[in-house]
């Protein structure tokens, strides 16, 4: 049994939920008192993943004119941008909490991510 379970259509379904989360969370959780990039990291994230998943080519797209292998890069980017920007932003307190994690689960979800030829055999 592979630990890559995260098919094209589980990520489809959690891509509209994080992009709102993204846009919604730092305002709940206060962040960007000390530093405001740390509000603002995330909702411009959560608004250019909203696009991102309007664009994918996957049955949750609406446009479906981005293949499916840039959006997992584009998600991995995110996650590598959110591990390092606490370090390279200073943020400190719940905003670096918010950023490793997030960032950490993101590489999580795409480093689980079953490629589309395995799902086809299972």
């Amino acid at each position: 049994m592979s630990l890559r379970f995260v098919t094209k259509t589980i990520h489809a379904y959690l891509d509209y939920p994080v992009a709102i989360g993204l846009i919604v969370m730092p305002f709940v959780f206060g962040l960007g008192a000390e530093n405001p990039l740390a509000l603002w990291l995330s909702v411009a994230t959560g608004v250019a993943a909203f696009g991102l998943t309007v664009l994918t080519d996957h049955h949750l797209g609406v446009i479906r004119v981005l293949p499916y292998s840039l959006h997992l890069t584009v998600d991995s980017l995110v996650g590598v941008t959110f591990v390092a920007a606490p370090f390279l932003l200073g943020f400190t307190g719940l905003d670096f909490w918010y950023y490793a994690l997030l960032g950490g689960t993101v590489l999580l979800v795409v480093g689980l991510h079953q490629p589309e030829d395995a799902a086809l055999s299972a």
